[in-house]
C-alpha cells in the first residue's frame, strides 16, 4: 500500500513539474522566481509607466502583481492597481518575445531597452539592430507577428 502511495505521489509531482514548463515558453520571463513566487516578466520594467508615459522605469518588488503566472514590478501602488484592473492593456504583445522574431516565426528574447508603444500596445525587440529593422516596416512586421503568434504561442522556443 505504501509503495502505491509513493508511486502516485511521484507521478503527481512529475505532472505538476511539467505544467509550469509549458506556460513558461508562452511568456518571455527571466530565470528564477520573484518573492511573489512567479518568474519576472519584462525584466522588471513597469509596464504601466511604459505604456502610459513612455517611461522605461524599473519597478519595485514591493509593488508586484502576478498575471498569467508571471510577476510584473511597478514603480507605485497606483501603477500596480491600474495593471490589476486591466492587465491586457499593459502586458507586452507576443508574450513579451521579440515582435520581429515572432513575425519570422521565432521566439527571440524581448529586451525592454528596445521597445515601442504603438496604438497603446507594447512591443519589445531582441536588440538595437532588430529594433531598427522593425522601424523600416512597423505595420508589416506587426501584422506578420499577429498572424504568427497564434501558430507559435504554444510551441517551445527551441522547437521553432
Amino acid at each position: 500500500m505504501y509503495k502505491s502511495i509513493a508511486v502516485a505521489a511521484a507521478l503527481l509531482a512529475s505532472v505538476a513539474a511539467i505544467t509550469p514548463a509549458h506556460a513558461v515558453d508562452e511568456i518571455n520571463i527571466g530565470p528564477g522566481l520573484t518573492y511573489a513566487g512567479a518568474p519576472l516578466g519584462l525584466r522588471g520594467v513597469d509596464p504601466v509607466a511604459f505604456v502610459e508615459r513612455g517611461t522605461q522605469a524599473t519597478g519595485d518588488a514591493g509593488h508586484a502583481a502576478v498575471h498569467d503566472g508571471v510577476a510584473y514590478y511597478f514603480t507605485s501602488a497606483a501603477n500596480k492597481a491600474a495593471f490589476e484592473k486591466n492587465p491586457g492593456r499593459y502586458v507586452p504583445q507576443n508574450g513579451g518575445f521579440c515582435t520581429y522574431g515572432v513575425a519570422v516565426g521565432k521566439k527571440f528574447d524581448g529586451d525592454p531597452r528596445y521597445a515601442e508603444v504603438i496604438d497603446g500596445k507594447l512591443y519589445v525587440f531582441l536588440n538595437e539592430a532588430i529594433f531598427k529593422k522593425f522601424q523600416e516596416d512597423r505595420a508589416g512586421t506587426i501584422a506578420k507577428a499577429e498572424g504568427n503568434w497564434p501558430k507559435i504561442r504554444h510551441t517551445a522556443a527551441g522547437a521553432l
